[in-house]
């Protein structure tokens, strides 16, 4: 269902494109998919940067929240 909000397409079109597709077809999936993975890439390493400047530790959080499920405390 994401993909066929963020592309436009669903799996059997996809399918279908990929059977019917030439070189400058297949270049332009490659392209989009390039370009959103280095707009994801880059935009995760900002996110995970801010976490750490508002202070919150996900690691030390997760291990008190394992340790108080498997322990008790």
């Amino acid at each position: 269902m994401v993909s066929e909000i963020l592309f436009g397409m669903d799996e059997s079109t996809l399918a279908y494109d990929l059977q019917r597709a030439h070189s400058a077809d297949v270049w332009f999936l490659r392209a989009r998919f390039w370009l959103w993975g280095m707009i994801s890439s880059v935009v995760s390493f900002f996110v995970g940067h801010a976490i750490s400047l508002w202070g919150i530790n996900l690691y030390s959080g997760g291990w008190h929240l394992l340790s108080s499920l498997w322990g008790g405390h």
